[in-house]
């Protein structure tokens, strides 16, 4: 019996004409946004954690980088790391002595135990949240790492920026995250407007005294 195959309707085409409008539309609505963050005196903070949200939708489905926190001199470095959920997080030692490095923080519990130099260890962070990470034999390492379900998440630098590129031209929550900010949550938020051009955004942050700071505990 011979099978004949249905050959493409008009409406079928027209389906996929609308879905690449569609895509395309998407493509072309999408802006660059770079945030400055800010203290009290108007300078610029480093290792803040920004993120933008669309306000309507979801971001879209990316594969999450993974990401290094050294263990250098009896510090953690970076002390501040953003990544999607769903990242890989590896530890390599580079001293000569051992540690022992865990979190007590509920969106990710762990404790990758006595590790030598040059051996790593590697986490898996599927929940999104503030992860506060110590060391059991060195109380003063502490360092945090900010999970998000976002691809546009990122870490100041130096300048206290941080840039993004295709975001949707639409209306965004944009948040602002550092573990001695003086907020609830130690998040600042704000809604803004994009449009198909560049924008450049200042958030300014308040900081707790010095006396008040965080040094771990989530």
């Amino acid at each position: 019996m011979r099978i004949h195959k249905k050959k493409p309707t008009a409406m079928r085409f027209l389906y996929f004409f609308l879905a690449a409008f569609a895509l395309m539309a998407t493509l072309a609505h999408a802006a660059s946004l770079r945030v400055q963050v800010v203290d009290q005196a108007g300078a610029p903070v480093q290792d803040a954690i920004v993120y933008a949200v669309p306000v309507s939708g979801k971001p879209p489905a990316t594969k999450p980088l993974p990401a290094v926190i050294d263990q250098i001199k009896r510090r953690f470095v970076p002390m501040v790391s953003a990544v999607q959920t769903g990242a890989s997080v590896t530890f390599p030692n580079k001293d000569n002595i051992e540690h022992d490095v865990y979190s007590f923080s509920p969106a990710k519990r762990f404790e990758l135990k006595l590790f030598a130099k040059d051996q790593a260890r590697s986490v898996l962070f599927d929940r999104p949240g503030v992860i506060a990470i110590g060391c059991n034999i060195h109380d003063n390492m502490v360092a945090y790492i900010y999970v998000t379900d976002t691809l546009w998440t990122g870490r100041t630098d130096a300048n206290g920026q941080v840039s993004f590129g295709d975001v949707p031209a639409q209306a965004v929550e944009l948040s602002v995250w550092h573990p001695n900010l003086a907020a609830p949550a130690n998040v600042v938020t704000k809604q803004i407007s994009l449009g198909a051009a560049n924008r450049v955004e200042t958030v300014p942050v308040k900081f707790r005294p010095a006396a008040l700071r965080n040094t771990g505990g989530y």
